[in-house]
Order: C-alpha cells, then structure tokens, then sequence
C-alpha cells in the first residue's frame, strides 16, 4: 500500500530544472518500494544506493605480505589415508584398466578406506606416524638453525616480491 504525498511534503520536492527517477524496488522484508532520485542525486557516487543483490563481492582475501615461502623449510607428511591412496591406487588400476578417471579411483578408494577396520589401518598409521616423527626431528633442526641465523644470508637472496 503507497502512502500518498501530503500538501507540506510537496514542498521539499525537486524544482522544475532537475529530472526525476521513479523506480520500484524490493526492500530488506520484501516489500515493494517506490524510490525517487533527482539528476543530481544520481550523478553523486556518495548518494549511490547499494543494492546487496545487485552488487558483486570479493571473494578472495588480501594475501599476507609478511608470509614468505621458505623453501628450506621441511614440508608436512601426508597422512595414513595417503599412504593407503598410493598402494590402493596401483591395486586398482590394475584390477580394473578401464576406469580411467580418478574421480572415480578416488571414489573407491574412500569407501574402501571407510569400511576397513583399524587393524588393517594399522600399517598405514604405523608409515604416517614414522615420517611424522621424522618431519618432527627435521623441524626442530629447522628452527634450531634459524634462530642462530643461518639461513639470514640466504634470505636476502630468495626474495619473491
């Protein structure tokens, strides 16, 4: 339902020089409202009103200057599941030569993995947590190194920017 003008708010309307724009649009609780904007309020970017659908927003996120790639830096191991994906994944080509897709290799593979029982996990866990302890001592030695400062020269050198 429009509310009608009143003669007192006639007085604020636009002078005759300047052209009006009437359009319906949808409010925040989806009720239809009727807006009215001046040349003049139009060709002001401060009076542009947003419009949440019609505007798109950013998706990606400033990247962190201050985070450099260290190259020197040991890399995480791969879980259980991954070792487990490389056997299963050579098994299963093999098996079937024809499936192609590894969407579909991937798929086979996480039901597998699924109904496994943890003492067929065993193995896999047992290779994951060994290179965990490896990436640990590597790490250590890692960190170790850095705060005497000897990868500061090489630093210098690696710059990405």
């Amino acid at each position: 339902m429009a509310k009608r003008k009143t003669p007192s708010s006639q007085s604020s309307a636009p002078s005759s020089s300047a052209t009006t724009t009437k359009s319906l649009t949808k409010s925040s609780d989806g009720r239809m409202v009727l807006r009215v904007r001046t040349s003049e309020q139009m060709k002001n970017p401060a009076f542009k009103q947003s419009n949440p659908h019609s505007e798109k927003k950013s998706r990606t996120t400033p990247k962190n200057k201050s985070a450099k790639i260290d190259a020197l830096k040991p890399k995480k191991p791969p879980t259980a599941f991954f070792y487990f994906l490389e056997d299963f994944r050579k098994e299963f080509q093999e098996n079937n030569p024809d499936i192609k897709s590894m969407r579909d290799i991937g798929k086979a593979c996480g039901e597998k993995w699924k109904t496994m029982t943890y003492e067929e996990k065993v193995l896999y866990y047992d290779i994951a947590t060994e290179k965990r302890a490896e990436f640990d001592r590597a790490m250590a030695e890692y960190m170790k190194r850095k705060e005497s400062g000897e990868f500061e020269e090489y630093e210098d050198d690696s710059d990405f920017s």
